[in-house]
């Protein structure tokens, strides 16, 4: 029987050396879900991204996406994902259609179907006229647009997003996120994003997970999470409940921030 998870990872750990940057993590992420990843700085969300797009081998434990194993598969794991990363990642010496007939390459795209994809991702993203401008004279969401453009020219299964609003100016990020739920909704496209911002992961997902110290401190809905927490619990609640600090059984200890969040919300 076929896998029903885009993404679905068993015991899923990774080791540098004495420090255990993921440990044990089983995550499963529906095909056609948007997907918030969240935690705190040095909670494994990189190095589970690193893992998952197979930029870095697991220690131990097992991953497939879009249906392959990420360790005997790697290739064919490739073949069906897309990546953002943080960084900018577009050529600003390049014009916007130069970045994508380079990137339409790179993906093996047909060259028969080249000017149509690239004009369709152009159009989608809202960069037509912006086309045969240097991305160096772009501004920041229009370069993250344009790196969304060129990640479904081969329709990936799964995109990977790194913090994908980061910097961007309130307008710019709402545009992102409109993109993004349009490329779910056109292609049924599963989206992983990791994020810091706990509006865009309660207007995104219908998904998350929260990773304290390279464990799975908690899973699921942004309602249910917050619904579990208080009535009046925001995700922002939410986030600094489950970053608590863990004990040596993996439990969570409540710190004097979570403390401070439940009596608020008494």
């Amino acid at each position: 029987m076929a896998n029903p998870y885009a993404i679905d990872t068993r015991r899923l750990t990774r080791r540098f050396d004495d420090i255990v940057a993921v440990d044990g993590v089983e995550l499963r992420v529906a095909s056609g879900a948007i997907f918030g990843l969240l935690g705190g700085n040095g909670a494994g969300k990189t190095t589970m991204v690193k893992m998952l797009t197979t930029l870095l081998a697991p220690t131990s434990g097992s991953a497939t996406v879009a249906g392959f194993d990420i360790v005997s598969a790697p290739h064919e794991v490739r073949r069906r994902i897309g990546y953002v990363p943080q960084m900018l990642s577009a050529d600003g010496a390049l014009t916007g259609y130069e970045n994508l007939l380079l990137s339409a390459r790179l993906y093996a795209v047909p060259r028969a179907e080249l000017a149509t994809r690239i004009a369709d991702a152009l159009g989608f993203m809202g960069l037509n006229e912006a086309r045969n401008r240097l991305v160096k004279t772009y501004s920041g969401g229009m370069v993250r647009r344009l790196e969304l453009a060129q990640s479904m020219l081969h329709r990936p299964a799964v995109l990977f997003l790194d913090e994908p609003t980061i910097g961007l100016d309130p307008v710019a990020r709402h545009l992102v996120w409109q993109r993004l739920r349009d490329l779910n909704a056109r292609f049924g496209m599963t989206i992983l994003l990791t994020t810091h911002d706990m509006e865009e992961a309660d207007h995104l997902c219908g998904d998350l997970a929260i990773l304290h110290a390279g464990k799975l401190a908690a899973h699921g809905s942004p309602t249910t999470l917050k619904a579990a927490l208080s009535s009046r619990a925001t995700l922002d609640d939410v986030f600094a409940h489950y970053s608590g600090t863990m004990d040596q059984s993996g439990r969570l200890r409540d710190t004097d921030q979570t403390r401070r969040a439940a009596q608020r919300l008494e």
